[in-house]
């Protein structure tokens, strides 16, 4: 896997042995990080990578312009790997890497701190599962310009949203959907005084 465009553009990361993980295809990469970049979310932000696998997205949000990624996988091999990616990429202080489960993984993170989320959960996950790490998510997006980008099967149904988040933006590139999910307008989600 290489990175696409930015200060590493090129650059190839390591990925982990076996078949358990399953990086974004670089078409899907690209215009997802197209995306991003029209909605001007990535400078400076401060990115969680959700079940990061060697880190593609969240070493490609850091090539174009974000200032931090904290990444979260639950295998320590697959650690490993990201840690040795950081290293190569001379990007290690820029990076945090931490092993746990992805949503008892976000739960420890302060709330409020983080400007856009990746998950990549694998797509045999269960929608509770999906629907469990979404919930981790929701305290952690920093305002209403946060962005959580939830990346399933095409074939998935539309992921259980918890209270407070919202559908932005729906994309789907042959087997890959992408969801982009905001915090509610507190505005048009109140309910009125009875």
């Amino acid at each position: 896997m290489r990175i696409i465009a930015g200060r590493f553009k090129g650059r190839r990361l390591k990925t982990p042995a076996g078949g358990n993980t399953r990086p974004t295809s670089d078409r899907v990469r690209e215009s997802l990080f197209s995306s991003l970049e029209s909605l001007d979310v990535l400078t400076g932000a401060q990115v969680l990578d959700l079940c990061a696998g060697s880190g593609g997205l969240g070493f490609e949000a850091l090539s174009r312009g974000a200032a931090h990624v904290t990444f979260i996988e639950r295998a320590a091999a697959v650690c490993r790997v990201i840690t040795a990616n950081a290293r190569a990429l001379r990007a290690a202080r820029e990076v945090d890497v931490v092993q746990a489960p992805a949503a008892s993984g976000a739960a420890r993170l302060p709330a409020g701190s983080i400007d856009l989320i990746f998950a990549d959960p694998p797509y045999p996950m269960p929608e509770t599962e999906v629907a469990e790490i979404l919930e981790a998510c929701r305290p952690l997006l920093r305002d209403a310009e946060a962005l959580i980008v939830l990346e399933r099967s095409s074939r998935s149904p539309e992921p259980s949203l918890p209270a407070g988040l919202e559908v932005f933006r729906h994309r789907k590139s042959g087997e890959t959907a992408l969801w982009f999910l905001q915090l509610e307008d507190a505005e048009t989600s109140a309910v009125p005084a009875q």
